[in-house]
């Protein structure tokens, strides 16, 4: 299982950098993006001091051209440049990148071309790549959770959403990385802590907007992520990090108790007053005792032939055991307490079950924890056939326990009594 501890905000590229140091492969991530058939880039991995804390860094170099065309990323400037509102500005669109937003100096803030991707385009690139087809539908599900965001944010449907930068060489490099990764480390579960956020405003394409910025807060409304504000100025989430998080969440609160089996450090690019990391910590869960659901009900109404009929009807239907104890109820009534042993899932179905097969009007419930031993089944050779012989162990001791049926089968068939039976067939298991 993945934790992800949001205490500094999170990027794309501080994820990325967070997973490699968890122990993702570099070489399986050059591969990857490779495959990719995108130009225009390299990848810088390296280490960052953060507040005397040493963590993996992860940069996207551009070389400001794709496919012949020129880059000055506008995302980067605080001017003016007149786009039409369906071309979307998303990661880097503020200029006020969490480290991991990448500031390319030397790019210039006049006249340009973008290349205009949108999600069908970049679906076309992540499926045309050699990533694995888990890795694939992680990176389309990210994608697509920022496209909806910077859909509502400007009030288009996701189809007619152009990004400028989403769909750049960039972003399209972080999240497939992230993806790449967290399918090398075989991510299945994940837990994200909540996660802290700046204040004040920043600079953006068309104009200055608070932080949160739109899409960030879009994502945490739709998928129900918590953010944490802080003192700290500036922002400190930005919508891929947000959209990561979203995307590999599956769990809102970590296990009781877990075990810690290792720790990754990514690194932003900005020096906070506090350590500017990603932690990411790879844990294990505590194995708890089986927890199980007692039902219980009293009944005093209902004749012995329909109570063994529901005994057999729960015990069909899941129910791990079922009996009656016999109680005196108000005004000396004899009658039944049913008592019910079954698991979470089954639990409603099998009250359904009483209600239905029985006058009771409330079951009384609660859980129970048990201890079980380790068991399997042997089969043993004996005069009369092969037997059937429960094994059950805990720690030093070992206990055989024969079939009912098959232990009867055995007295008829030589004449002895049940019990000599038992014990021959329990003896022939000790043996084995």
């Amino acid at each position: 299982m993945l934790y992800l501890e949001c205490y500094s905000g999170i990027s794309g590229d501080m994820a990325v950098a967070a997973l490699l140091d968890l122990g993702a492969s570099r070489e399986k991530l050059e591969q990857g993006l490779a495959s990719l058939k995108v130009d225009g880039y390299e990848i810088k991995i390296g280490r960052r001091i953060k507040c005397g804390i040493d963590a993996c860094s992860f940069d996207v170099i551009l070389s400001g051209k794709e496919d012949g065309q020129s880059h000055d990323y506008a995302e980067h400037s605080h001017g003016e440049h007149g786009h039409e509102g369906e071309h979307i500005h998303g990661e880097h669109a503020c200029g006020h990148s969490h480290e991991g937003e990448h500031s390319h100096d030397g790019h210039g803030h006049g006249a340009h071309d973008h290349v205009h991707r949108n999600l069908e385009e970049i679906a076309g690139i992540i499926n045309g790549s050699g990533m694995t087809e888990r890795a694939k539908k992680t990176a389309l599900r990210i994608f697509q959770i920022v496209a909806e965001a910077e859909g509502k944010v400007h009030g288009k449907p996701v189809e007619e959403v152009h990004f400028h930068e989403v769909g750049a060489v960039d972003s399209i490099v972080d999240i497939a990385a992230a993806a790449i990764c967290l399918d090398d480390l075989d991510i299945t579960e994940a837990v994200v802590s909540e996660i802290s956020e700046g204040s004040g405003h920043v600079h953006c394409q068309h104009g200055i907007l608070p932080v949160p910025v739109p899409a960030v807060t879009a994502i945490a409304e739709r998928y129900g992520l918590f953010l944490r504000p802080t003192d700290t100025r500036g922002e400190m989430v930005t919508p891929t990090g947000a959209a990561v998080a979203a995307g590999i969440r599956t769990r809102e609160e970590l296990p009781s108790s877990y075990r810690i089996v290792k720790t990754g450090m990514g690194a932003g690019k900005k020096d906070f007053a506090k350590a500017n990391i990603l932690r990411a910590y790879l844990i294990e869960e505590k194995k708890q005792p089986e927890a199980m659901w007692m039902l219980e009900t009293n009944i005093d109404d209902v004749t012995g032939e329909a109570l063994g009929y529901v005994m057999e009807k729960l015990f069909r239907a899941g129910a791990r055991d079922v009996c009656y104890v016999p109680v005196f109820m108000k005004k000396n009534r004899p009658a039944y307490l049913m008592k019910v042993v079954c698991d979470e899932k089954d639990r409603e179905p099998l009250e359904e079950l009483i209600f239905l097969h029985t006058t009771t009007i409330g079951i009384r419930r609660y859980r129970l924890e048990r201890t079980v031993l380790s068991r399997k089944l042997l089969t043993v050779e004996t005069p009369y056939g092969q037997a059937m012989v429960k094994q059950v162990s805990r720690g030093e001791m070992t206990f055989y326990y024969p079939e009912y049926e098959d232990a009867a089968r055995y007295a008829d068939a030589s004449g002895i009594s049940f019990q000599e039976a038992y014990e021959e067939i329990r003896r022939a298991a000790g043996c084995m």
